[in-house]
């Protein structure tokens, strides 16, 4: 206990100087700064919103959106190099990995998507879902989008 104590002050210790050199200030992007936009219709089936996406600085990676699915609203299968996780806000939404059965997920859910996983997102039929997508970059891209889920496959 001691030691853990003792790890933790010389952190405290260590951290101010460790950031000394830094510039930059924190940044607020306020609601509603940024207008709605669609959902490509490349990316995704149905009537599909996203709000305040976000970047962050290099040399962070991660990125985002809030993402409003009305219902039968879905993505299109694809992938994250280095995986995603899902908040979701409201609603019921489903969620499927490339073999695996259809889950349901939501309000409250946290989802983690491994990196080259093969999955779609989206509302149920009859309910609208919407979730906060985080996900890193690698050489540039958060994601690899792929073909579009079928009504079929949507139906399962």
């Amino acid at each position: 206990m001691k030691l853990l104590a003792a790890s933790a002050v010389m952190m405290s210790m260590l951290a101010p100087a460790a950031y000394a050199d830094v510039e930059e200030k924190m940044k607020i992007q306020r609601s509603g700064s940024q207008p709605s936009q669609a959902g490509p219709e490349a990316y995704f089936s149905g009537q599909v919103r996203i709000d305040a996406p976000f970047q962050g600085s290099e040399p962070a990676r991660v990125g985002g959106a809030t993402v409003t699915f009305e219902p039968g609203a879905r993505t299109a299968w694809h992938t994250h190099p280095l995986g995603q996780t899902l908040i979701v806000t409201q609603g019921r939404g489903w969620l499927q990995q490339w073999g695996e059965a259809m889950q349901e997920i939501n309000q409250g859910d946290i989802v983690w998507i491994p990196q080259g996983v093969k999955h779609w997102h989206g509302a149920t039929a009859t309910t609208a879902m919407t979730h906060i997508a985080i996900a890193e970059s690698l050489n540039g891209s958060p994601v690899e989008w792929m073909e579009k889920v079928s009504d079929e496959q949507y139906q399962q």
